[in-house]
């Protein structure tokens, strides 16, 4: 175990020290104020302050573990070693040259996105206003790469010092905001869709439409026997999120009460786990998100615990206070939907932490690195698709985190114009964890 001296034990230095240490890196902590607890300590030991107490391992702290509340900080972000980092620290006994833990919290928190900022179209943080993007490090986990920084250190110091170290793992996650293109759409969306397409003179898709609608072809978003192929031949704690939001200007799925609907999430559900996609109304309403929280648990008749925001929409801190409100825990919407990256700085899960409320939550939060909808902005050549994945992964592979990628049943469809998607997704599938 190591013991860490701080001046005052605040709900932000214990939160910071154990996702770094017990979360990341696999080391017991204690935390203690006490100067004769510390001194009479005879394991592995360092302290964090303003000044060291003597000769003992020393990590010089900035201010922002010990306020309370949001303030306008000035961030100035520098080069280290290959790496970024800010905070930076001017003491000549401390043992990294910036406050690892006070920028951790930053970006873990998202500290940033409390502050004023300008919105996108559909209200949400930009990563072009994050830190991250500003100064070239949101394609680095660098929370991570941080803390085998610090591992590095406490070794150099106390080489007998045990870490339960992690394992790389991959979690595929599949979005699907809508369930079919063609099949159970009632007669209204039926007729208007196929005048449409008769309308822009897009023969092939009215043919499709028909053969789909009088069961001559199976429909084109209906691409989950492929995903179940892929899971039993490699069994992965891979995640399908269904969006089962009332019909509006951004939900376009089918019915959530359906009947072929329901059969096709619960056919899902016999294979992997399933959860919710609350829809753009429910992440920040709790009346519309337990409604349709309601509606995946009678479903599948058991408990919510995986959820993701639609559109990545996080209106922080309300929709993971509503997710925390319904009991939900975990959430996968921690990425930006138009550029790959590591929105919190880091590939391993987290608790959120409530800025407002200065406390720890229970909900888990997992930070995707690459996702593919099927956009418009999606990469149009396969090898540099491949090629960006594959550097995301020895990215994460370094540092023994966890690869979330997020594919859309209709990116693999074969409506889309980028048929590579599919093997993509088997390649990635097929990758060996860890072992």
């Amino acid at each position: 175990m190591l013991l860490i001296h701080v001046q005052k034990i605040t709900p932000r230095v214990s939160y910071t020290f154990k996702q770094i240490c017990k979360r990341i890196l696999g080391l017991n902590v204690d935390l203690t104020s006490k100067i004769e607890t510390f001194i009479a300590h005879e394991g592995p030991k360092l302290s964090y302050g303003k000044q060291p107490l003597g000769k003992e391992l020393y990590f010089q702290s900035a201010d922002l573990l010990f306020e309370h509340g949001l303030n306008d900080l000035d961030i100035q972000v520098f080069d280290w070693e290959e790496t970024k980092c800010f905070f930076e620290v001017k003491h000549k006994d401390s043992a990294l040259p910036f406050d690892i833990f006070a920028a951790t919290f930053y970006l873990l928190t998202r500290y940033e996105e409390y502050l004023p900022h300008v919105k996108d179209a559909m209200g949400r943080f930009p990563a072009t206003e994050s830190i991250a993007y500003t100064h070239d490090f949101l394609h680095d986990p660098v929370v991570d790469i941080w803390s085998y920084k610090f591992k590095e250190v406490l070794l150099e110091k106390y080489p007998d010092i045990m870490f339960q170290e992690k394992k790389f793992t991959i979690i595929p996650v599949i979005s699907v905001h809508q369930t079919f293109v063609y099949k159970n759409k009632g007669i209204l969306r039926s007729v208007g869709g196929g005048l449409r397409d008769l309308w822009k003179l897009r023969l092939d898709k009215l043919g499709d439409r028909i053969k789909v609608l009088i069961g001559l072809k199976k429909d084109p978003y209906n691409t989950f026997d492929f995903i179940i192929k892929l899971q039993k031949n490699k069994r992965r704690k891979a995640k399908v999120l269904f969006g089962l939001g009332d019909y509006s200007n951004y939900e376009k799925n089918v019915g959530y009460n359906r009947p072929q609907h329901q059969t096709v999430i619960k056919h899902i559900a016999d294979y992997m786990d399933v959860g919710l996609k609350a829809s753009y109304e429910a992440v920040c309403d709790l009346l519309v998100l337990k409604k349709e929280k309601l509606r995946i648990e009678t479903i599948l008749n058991r408990r919510l615990r995986y959820t993701m925001c639609s559109f990545f929409k996080i209106k922080l801190p309300e929709a993971y206070r509503n997710f925390i409100e319904l009991e939900v825990g975990e959430d996968y919407s921690m990425g930006y939907s138009k550029y790959a990256g590591f929105r919190a700085g880091t590939c391993s899960p987290f608790m959120f932490y409530d800025l407002d409320y200065e406390v720890q939550t229970p909900l888990i939060i997992n930070s995707f690195c690459y996702v593919n909808l099927g956009t418009k902005n999606d990469i149009s050549d396969s090898l540099s698709a491949k090629k960006e994945i594959i550097d995301y992964i020895e990215k994460v592979k370094k540092v023994n985190g966890v690869f979330i990628p997020i594919f859309s049943n209709v990116s693999l469809s074969d409506l889309e114009q980028q048929p590579f998607w599919k093997s993509i997704l088997e390649f990635i599938w097929n990758i060996e964890d860890e072992k």
